[in-house]
This record gives structure tokens, sequence and C-alpha cells, in this order.
């Protein structure tokens, strides 16, 4: 296996990895206002996200930084035909990031409500914009010659690529919800419960459709790994309804696995396919970096990559408790009449 087809292994990895783990934090913060009945449910559902999303966003730094060492010219197309996209993506992630470390300052509740909006916004948007994009990849941009992306925003629009935005929103947020039944107690882990089986039913048509159609396109492993995925997602459902979370949370991030293993799959031997001429399409072979820069990169991903998973995993192992309404502190953040 030649390098270049390593390293897009890898970059699948580490999407998949993102997915998984930054789509249950998608899921809660999409929910936050559905789940959360007043201040303190929606303080017990940050809090079980608190400690990880962060450490969930740095898969995507290290996907975005892979992508850019290992295959330029995917990374340089991509950033320029998807610039709008990325950018309301990278909006969305930095309003949600301030609005988590915002919402507590001050004790007001319309200050509150208003960071509150502003998670659901920053959580929904992604999730619903990465199927979006990912769609886009997968069928393939208009590329020119010199492989520049000659479309505009709206080009990206294809129903193919709105399915796959709705296929991730409703996967994600089933993740997110199925997550919780797992991370909490109580009133608000029933109310979980409930909505999950719901959010699984959706993800399942969304998904299934999204799915088959990208098997119909490219068959080939597709097919296995889509039906693979819809088994998890049912599964997800039933073990949620007897209440078997830990058996849930593991067949909905499989699930996740499936479909992101499907994309790349349906994607390979291409990175960016091209729908002016399949000759102006960006492969493994032409995307990619010298020999040598791929070399020193799998020794450096060698070297590193133990570590980082050890110390996410012991992060989750720290903080792997039920959160309940009783853990909430009262109070806090300064008071409104001080602004």
């Amino acid at each position: 296996m030649a390098l270049t087809d390593i390293w897009f292994l890898l970059i699948a990895v580490l999407w998949t990895g993102y997915f998984v783990l930054e789509g249950f934090d998608f899921g809660v913060g999409t929910l936050l206002r559905v789940l959360g009945r007043d201040d303190t449910d929606r303080r017990v559902l940050i809090n079980t996200i608190g400690p990880v999303w962060d450490g969930n966003e740095v898969w995507l730094l290290v996907a975005g930084g892979a992508t850019f060492a290992a295959f330029p010219l995917w990374y340089s197309s991509l950033f320029s035909g998807f610039y709008l996209a990325l950018l309301l993506v990278l909006v969305a992630l930095i309003l949600r990031g301030v609005a988590f470390e915002f919402r507590g300052k001050l004790d007001s509740p319309r200050w509150r409500n208003t960071w509150d909006w502003i998670i659901v916004f920053g959580s929904a948007a992604p999730a619903l914009l990465w199927g979006v994009a990912f769609g886009n990849i997968v069928h393939g941009v208009p590329l020119d010659a010199q492989h520049h992306f000659t479309g505009t925003f709206f080009t990206l629009l294809t129903p193919y690529a709105l399915l796959g935005g709705l296929a991730t929103l409703s996967l994600f947020t089933f993740h997110g919800a199925v997550f919780l039944t797992l991370k909490t107690t109580g009133e608000i882990r029933g109310r979980a419960r409930t909505l999950a089986r719901a959010l699984g039913g959706t993800a399942i048509v969304f998904g299934g459709v999204f799915l088959g159609y990208t098997a119909v396109e490219h068959g080939g492993w597709a097919w296995l790994t889509s039906a693979l995925a819809a088994l998890l997602l049912v599964a997800g459902v039933l073990f949620t309804a007897g209440e078997r979370d830990g058996f849930a949370f593991a067949s909905t991030a499989g699930a996740i696995i499936a479909v992101t293993f499907t994309l790349f799959w349906s994607l390979y031997p291409n990175v960016l396919p091209s729908t002016t001429d399949p000759a102006f399409s960006l492969t493994t072979t032409n995307a990619s970096s010298t020999p040598y820069t791929l070399q020193i990169m799998t020794w450096v991903a060698v070297a590193f990559t133990p570590i980082v998973l050890a110390y996410q995993a012991w992060t989750y192992w720290v903080f792997r408790k039920r959160i309940s309404r009783d853990s909430i502190p009262a109070g806090g953040g300064l008071p409104a009449a001080s602004r």
C-alpha cells in the first residue's frame, strides 16, 4: 500500500473520530432548549460535555492539518470552493465555544437564554453543514483543468448534498440524545430516552435514503457499510427502548463510523471528483505531497498518536460518572445590575 493510500485512510479515521466524538457534542447542544426545561436542566446538559467538547474538536484540527500536509491540492481546492460554507462552520464553532464560557458569567435569565440559543445554533449548523460538505465531496463539484472550483455557493446546494446535511443533523442529534441517557439521571434521562426513540426513526429515514442513494451511485463496499449503518441505527433505537444505554451509545457510534467509511470508500481513489470532466478530478496521486513529506508525517503520527489517544481516554475515564440536578450548585455569575 502506497503512502498516499495510507494517509487517505488515516484522514478517514480522523474524520470518523471527529464525527463520533463531536457528534454527540453537536447533539447535546442542539437539544439544549428541547430537553432543558429550566436553567438547572440546561446546566446539567452542558456539564455532560463540558470536560470533553474542546478536546473533541482537536480531531477536526488534526484532520485539517493532515489534509493540508498530505494532500495540499485537495486542501486548497476545498477551501477555495467551500469557503463560505466552511466560514459558517468556523463562525458557529467559535460562537458555541464562547457561549459555553460566557453563559454563566452573569446572573441574568435573558443573558443565559441568549447564549443558550447561540449554543443551539453553534451545534446544529455544523451538524448540518458537514453533511452538505461531504455530500459535495463525494458527489463531486465543478473543477477546471487547473483543479479550480468554478461554481458558486449555490452550486453546493444540490439535493444530494442537502440530504446529506439532514442525515448528519438527524444522526448527530440522535447520537447526542443517546449520550444523555448514558450521562444523566432522573427526569432528564427519561426525557432523553423518549426523545431518542423518535430521533432514531428520523435518523433511519434520512440516513437510509442518503446512504441508499450513495450505494446506488457508487456500489461495491458502499452497500455493505450502508446496510451495517442501518442495522446499527435500528439496534440503537432498540437498546435505548430497553434501557441498555451503553449498548445504545456503542450502536450509534458504530453507525457514524459506518456512514463515514461509506463516504470515504465511495470517494476513493478520488479525493475531490470533478463534475466538469472526470479527467480534472483530484486523486490520491495527483493531489498528494512528496514521498519524503509523507514519510516524515508517518513517523510523527506513529510517535504522537498513541499519546493523544491515551490522554483523551484518560479524560473520558475521569469524567465518566452520571450527572444529576443535585450535582449543580445554586446560582452563579455576577449580578445583572453590575453591568
